[in-house]
């Protein structure tokens, strides 16, 4: 899923506002310290290559002590006040939750963003810097979907981070908290470059509507 990056209407909520309008919500949004901002629907091509990436990391990293979760499972980012919903998430160790919620967990080591033309910035600048006030927060990949480009960032020591880039299906892109190596052709396996490029316009269409 993807945030529109368009708040609803000027007014401030309360965690446990947006908590219980989420719950009976049709669509996901996200909360940033007390404003709303609804997501919109994620195309097929963004949840292959999420489905894809969880998979292998599951088959990787099984009989490992790592929890692996995807979409529905809410980040809660304490020193921004802010409720997200990464694609892909990996935990090392047991996962801890916010207000003992299930749905809500405050402590990824891995964070993985599908990249859309419409939340490109937003997941490359505002929601890494999100990312990195949690203390867990070692590993950020983002997975463009309208191509085969993978980012990644890691981190080092003094708050120092690692960057390469991925852009050759034949490569394999290299997780260094667990040294677990994904091909990149498991990764975009049965992505439709052509089609992703009319279903993001008529999302973007939607969006305009909408507004």
């Amino acid at each position: 899923m993807t945030a529109t990056l368009q708040p609803t209407k000027k007014r401030y909520y309360t965690p446990e506002e947006y908590l219980e309008l989420e719950e009976k919500a049709e669509y996901k949004s996200e909360y940033h310290d007390g404003v709303i901002i609804p997501m919109t629907g994620g195309t097929t091509n963004h949840n292959r290559i999420a489905g894809n990436t969880y998979v292998a990391l599951k088959l990787a990293l099984k009989g490992q002590n790592y929890d692996i979760f995807i979409g529905d499972v809410r980040l809660w980012i304490p020193r921004i006040r802010s409720y997200v919903y990464p694609d892909v998430m990996v935990i090392a160790g047991l996962p801890e939750y916010h207000d003992n919620r299930k749905d809500t967990i405050t402590n990824p080591q891995v964070i993985i963003e599908i990249l859309s033309k419409s939340t490109k910035g937003y997941d490359q600048g505002d929601k890494f810097s999100y990312y990195r006030t949690i203390p867990t927060f070692q590993e950020y990949i983002l997975i463009d979907q309208n191509k085969i480009a993978i980012e990644q960032y890691s981190k080092q020591s003094n708050k120092r981070w690692s960057y390469w880039e991925y852009d050759e299906e034949d490569a394999g892109l290299l997780f260094n908290c667990f040294q677990v190596e994904v091909p990149l052709v498991d990764i975009y396996e049965k992505v439709d470059f052509e089609a992703e490029e009319v279903e993001e316009e008529v999302e973007v269409v939607e969006e305009k509507e909408g507004e």
